[in-house]
Order: C-alpha cells, then structure tokens, then sequence
C-alpha cells in the first residue's frame, strides 16, 4: 500500500497532467480471503516463522499449473468483477499493481481479451518470489540489478524489465535538517540517535526490546515506533518517565521521515519497504530476527552490500549496538553504502516509463498526412 501511495503523491506533485487513483485490491476480494491474507499472515510470521518461510518457499516453487495454485486463483477471481467496476469507472490509460494478488486478478481479465489497459507489476522486495511472474504484464519494475536479472532468468522479456527501486513516500526523497528535526521532537542533534521500528502494526516485543538497550552504558537517545500496538506504546510510555531524554516512544505517525532524519541507526524487521526507506535517506540498519521468506531475502541484500548487520536475537541486537556505538567509524561506512544504496527517485523512474510508454502507443495510432 506505501508502494502505490508513493506513485499516487510523487505523480500529483511531479506531473501535474496525469490524475491518479489509489484502489487496495483487499476492498473488492471475499471478506474470509481478506482476513486470511492479513490477521492470518501476521498471526503466523509471529508465532510459527519457520512455517512461514517453508510456506514462502513451496509456493515460489509451485506449479503455476498446480491444483492448489488453481484453487487460489479461483478464490482470487471471486472479487475481479467488482475490481473491475471500480477501474472501469476510473478508465485509466495504465494500472501499476504493487501487489502480485490484483495482478494476478487482472491477467485473467487480459487474457479473455476483457481489457486492454497496459498493466504493470511494481515487485516491493529484493527478491523474486513465483507469484510475482505473471503472464500477460506490459512490464516489471525491479528492486535492484539482481531481480531484473532473477525476471529475466525466469523468461520475462529483457525489454518488459526495468530496474527502478522500490518507491517510497515524497518525504523520505526530500534533505531534511538534522538539527530542526530534532527540535521538533525534543531530541538532542549532538547526541548518537538510534531508531526502533516496529512497522505500522507495532510488531514485535518493542517494550523489552528498548528495556535492554536502555541498560547499556553508552550515551545516547532511542526512537520507538509502536505503530498501532497501543500496549506497547503504554509500557513504553513508563519506560520513558524512568529514563528522561533518553527514550522517545511514539505510536502510529506520518512523520517517520523526520525521525529517521535524526537517526543515526535504525533498528528494524527488513520489510522492503522500510528497508528502501532506509537506503532512500542513508541511514545504515541492524536488521533484527527476520522472518524467513521475504524478509530474509532483503535482509541479505543489504548485509551484503554493507548497509546493514543482522542481529538473529535480542542478545546479539545488544552486541551489534555496542560494537556500533564504540565504532563510530564503521557506522559511518554503513552509512556510505546505505546512500550508495538508496533509490528516492524509483517512483518518479516508474512513472516515466509508463508515461514515455503510454507517449509511444499514441505516436503509433495518430494519423501522419503526408
């Protein structure tokens, strides 16, 4: 969802002739469908990790052609009728899908030779899973070289295939004042700033995550982001009184780019979108107890690329920050390849190339009187 906003605000501010429309495929799909891909999923990286990662394996692996796999297509069909009202209303010249769930719903739609529109696939990881390869695209948007090259090796044309990043919100593309940034929040810009991202649902054990580091003896101040957990912002919110000026909770908020702009290290679940978020504004990350499957496979981009350093428990989160916090100078490295690393722009690719596209189909059907 932050993917397809991010294309909606970066077009209304950047073209002003193009009028977008932002639709969640989850709004038009059976209401037991919806629970299973949401309460279901998170209940599940929670609690039983390993047999979500199996899960993500087998299911990349699939047979397209699969009894399961034609099952779960079917399901997802129950809800195209009622998706396609809604982009028939809007009549767009192109539809980007940041998700592969309405990508899939509208191939079967292009393949009836029931619409025409162009459709393009934005993948939100630094990996390939199978459910991303869908038939009958106009073209793909890849996180990085390696998954246009991982889109090709999977027999999507060379010329569908575009490496642009994963797009990220306005704010997190725009330099922001370390030092006004942290007035607005009560912040010391001095002082070494660690961030504790728990994603917009506040997952993770956030309260005990930040009780351990707050027993370390190095100075400096901690962000916490409890997103929506409103038990864990309340048991933070304690910690905070106990620990003045060094602990900053917060809940659910639209202002993460000005924090992450006082922060000197986040701490957080390799999502790609907040990982892209990260490398868009240069901030180095110690990605904490990935969940096998996607997360993994983001978490290994970066650590590779030296932006980032894993901690699989609470124990080595501790060490990985003290080793950080006596090294200033490896933190500072991180954050070099953090900014090397960082595509702001990828919206803004992707909205060109649709647009440059869409340029060329009317080229070719304008009449030309010699």
């Amino acid at each position: 969802m932050r993917a397809a906003e991010a294309l909606r605000l970066t077009a209304a501010a950047s073209l002003p002739n193009v009028e977008t429309l932002h639709l969640d495929a989850m709004d038009y799909v059976p209401s037991a469908f919806r629970k299973l891909y949401t309460d279901f999923y998170i209940t599940l990286v929670n609690s039983y990790p390993t047999l979500w990662g199996m899960l993500y394996q087998r299911s990349s692996e699939a047979d397209p052609d699969g009894p399961m796999q034609k099952l779960r297509r079917a399901v997802e069909r129950l809800g195209t009728g009622d998706l396609r009202k809604a982009i028939d209303a809007f009549a767009p010249d192109a539809i980007v899908c940041t998700h592969f769930l309405p990508a899939e719903m509208l191939m079967h739609e292009i393949r009836r030779e029931r619409m025409t529109v162009p459709v393009w696939v934005q993948v939100t990881d630094f990996d390939l899973h199978g459910m991303w390869v869908i038939p009958h695209m106009t073209g793909f948007f890849a996180a990085s070289d390696e998954i246009a090259f991982r889109m090709r090796a999977n027999r999507i044309e060379a010329q569908r295939v575009h490496t642009t990043g994963i797009p990220v919100m306005p704010e997190f593309t725009q330099p922001q004042d370390r030092q006004a940034c942290a007035e607005r929040f009560g912040l010391d810009p001095a002082r070494p700033t660690i961030m504790l991202m728990g994603g917009g649902a506040g997952v993770g054990k956030l309260d005990e995550v930040a009780a351990r580091l707050m027993q370390l003896e190095h100075d400096f101040q901690l962000i916490v982001l409890a997103g929506r957990n409103e038990a864990a912002l309340a048991r933070l919110k304690i910690q905070a009184v106990e620990q003045p000026g060094r602990l900053f909770p917060f809940g659910f908020t639209n202002e993460v780019a000005l924090l992450m702009a006082c922060s000197d290290l986040v701490i957080t679940k390799p999502g790609g979108l907040t990982t892209s978020e990260c490398l868009a504004m240069g901030v180095p990350m110690v990605v904490y107890a990935p969940i096998p499957g996607q997360e993994e496979r983001n978490a290994d981009y970066v650590l590779e690329q030296g932006a980032a350093l894993k901690a699989v428990d609470l124990i080595s989160l501790e060490y990985r920050v003290r080793q950080l916090l006596a090294e200033p100078e490896r933190l500072t490295r991180m954050r070099e390849c953090a900014r090397r690393l960082g595509q702001p722009q990828a919206a803004r690719r992707v909205l060109d190339i649709v647009q440059a596209q869409l340029d060329c189909r009317q080229s070719e059907t304008i009449p030309v009187d010699h």
